[in-house]
């Protein structure tokens, strides 16, 4: 029996994923996909069937167990915010040489405006890359009803499918009708070798292959009830000579049904490749085309191809619309001529309130010792990375000066020595060093590079919200396995009656010549308050 849920377009994903048989899911947190996960992992079904919800290190690590779940037969979920399909390229580009067996949906989750980013990059030229169907939903029960679509469709190419949403998308709720759970598949590992082999010889058939697949792929999307047709207030047809052709992508959809325009055909997008007939044919009904896509002109630069080069397209790359940040029923309903005429008084007397780090927070006095040191080393540069440590970029510490990608912090702070920066200090969180920062560390090793590395260890992934960290009570031990030092590394306590001691060990690790590690050890203010509370309200769970 069907009912309806209010549910955000992330939950909307999940339970979509769980209701399709999904036997795992695999991800890194990162905002705005990490409901997904959560979702999935505090859901009834989930507990019941045993379905695989623990975090993984990374986002390449995620890719490669949800690749080896789908060899085993069974359908598998990946997400990850859009910097992470960075981190998973290899295995996500390769996973469409190899094919799948069970059914492989890979989520990515972009972030136009940067709102918790380090840039606006659009996941669907990834997808484009692959050379993999592309699914993105316009609204939360798209995404509900697409992950059986999409898991339907990647168990008949054989292929994985991107997912692609975007932040408001993901942290919006809606009502959403639910079916009935279909059941899990069956254990069946795959037992074609030179599917999953890609030595070159096999790799070739495989790309040859998928290069064959490309026909049917297109004509999937071309035949799509996500992408369709549609007339608004078209008072004129039959005649181009005035009519306006728009192309609306997922969420875009939303903002040019709220904006209203006249005498407009509007092609709904919410699958890849792009429908080319159907572009053709609304081009040949219109007298120029309109691309509304939230991200990078990523369909209008397909489009500007299809056509004549004299046929008239316009979006973010005319300026149109905004080139940068995310769209919104404002500045969409603007590229029609229209203005809201609403004026919001902007509020007075209120100061700016930058993020902070949360009082109590460890972070705060590993900077508060570091800053103090620094004064005496006046050309010291301190390497920062993701977290949200790198708060400390703001007042009241304005303490590192970098932040550029996960791990860049130690392999920076090295390059930098390389160079002959003295000091140079990476500071990194405790995930962030499990994801991507053991390597950086193994290259300083073996370099035996002047650096000292601080990694900040709060016992958790706390920007994301308190998800558990790979390494947590890990680190000591992997820092000795990569070759550090025993007397060049520490564990401290970040407290302010510890100040005097932490600075100190600081101090000695700058003056030496090699790499030094010190590892401030204190859990996260707001995972202590949330575990000592469950400690006394809930009832242990037996694994699966």
């Amino acid at each position: 029996m069907n009912n309806h849920l209010l549910l955000l377009g992330d939950e909307a994903i999940a339970l979509g994923a769980l209701h399709a048989g999904l036997s795992g899911v695999y991800a890194y947190p990162g905002t705005p996909s990490t409901e997904i996960t959560e979702y999935i992992q505090h859901h009834p079904l989930a507990k019941e069937r045993c379905v695989h919800s623990r975090w993984c290190t990374n986002e390449k690590t995620a890719m490669e167990a949800a690749l080896g779940m789908s060899y085993a037969g069974k359908r598998a979920l990946v997400c990850m915010k859009h910097v992470g399909m960075n981190v998973c390229a290899d295995a996500f580009v390769n996973a469409a040489i190899t094919g799948v067996n069970g059914g492989l949906v890979v989520v990515a989750a972009d972030d136009p405006s940067m709102h918790s980013s380090q840039n606006e990059q659009d996941s669907r030229f990834y997808g484009k890359f692959a050379m993999i169907p592309i699914m993105e939903p316009s609204n939360q029960q798209e995404a509900y009803d697409m992950m059986q679509k999409a898991y339907a469709l990647s168990e008949a190419l054989k292929l994985p499918v991107l997912m692609r949403i975007v932040t408001r998308l993901a942290h919006s709720r809606a009502s959403v009708e639910v079916g009935e759970p279909t059941a899990v598949n069956e254990l069946n590992p795959d037992n074609q070798r030179t599917h999953w082999v890609l030595l070159p010889g096999n790799a070739k058939r495989q790309y040859a292959s998928l290069i064959e697949k490309q026909t049917e792929i297109k004509k999937s999307a071309e035949e799509s009830a996500f992408n369709r047709l549609e007339a608004l207030d078209e008072q004129k047809e039959g005649n181009s000579s005035e009519t306006l052709g728009v192309i609306a992508c997922g969420i875009g959809y939303n903002y040019v049904l709220e904006a209203k325009p006249e005498n407009t055909v509007l092609l709904k997008v919410s699958q890849y490749p792009l429908p080319a007939e159907k572009i053709c044919a609304m081009a040949s009904r219109c007298s120029e085309i309109l691309v509304v896509e939230d991200g990078q002109p990523f369909v209008e630069e397909q489009v500007r191809t299809l056509l004549s080069a004299d046929y008239p397209v316009s979006g973010r790359m005319t300026g149109r619309l905004p080139r940068t940040g995310e769209l919104n029923p404002d500045n969409v309903a603007e590229a029609f001529g229209k203005k809201n005429e609403i004026a919001y008084e902007k509020a007075l007397n209120l100061a700016a309130r930058p993020p902070q780090l949360c009082q109590g927070c460890g972070h705060r006095d590993v900077y508060s010792a570091l800053n103090e040191v620094l004064k005496d080393y006046p050309t010291a540069r301190v390497f920062g990375d993701i977290g949200c440590y790198t708060l400390g970029a703001l007042p009241p510490y304005q303490a590192i000066d970098s932040c550029v990608d996960m791990g860049a912090s130690i392999t920076m702070a090295k390059g930098a020595s390389d160079a002959g920066v003295h000091p140079a200090i990476a500071v990194i969180g405790d995930s962030t060093f499990t994801h991507s920062g053991m390597t950086g560390l193994l290259d300083a090793v073996n370099d035996h590079a002047s650096i000292t590395v601080i990694i900040s260890d709060n016992l958790t992934t706390a920007m994301t919200g308190g998800q558990d960290s790979a390494g947590t009570h890990k680190y000591e031990a992997i820092c000795l396995a990569l070759g550090v030092e025993r007397e060049h590394l520490h564990v401290v306590i970040p407290l302010p009656k510890n100040m005097e001691e932490i600075k100190r060990v600081m101090r000695q690790e700058i003056e030496y010549k090699g790499v030094s590690v010190i590892i401030p050890q204190r859990e996260c203010i707001q995972t202590f308050k949330r575990h000592a509370k469950e400690k006394k309200t809930l009832p242990q769970t037996p694994p699966c």
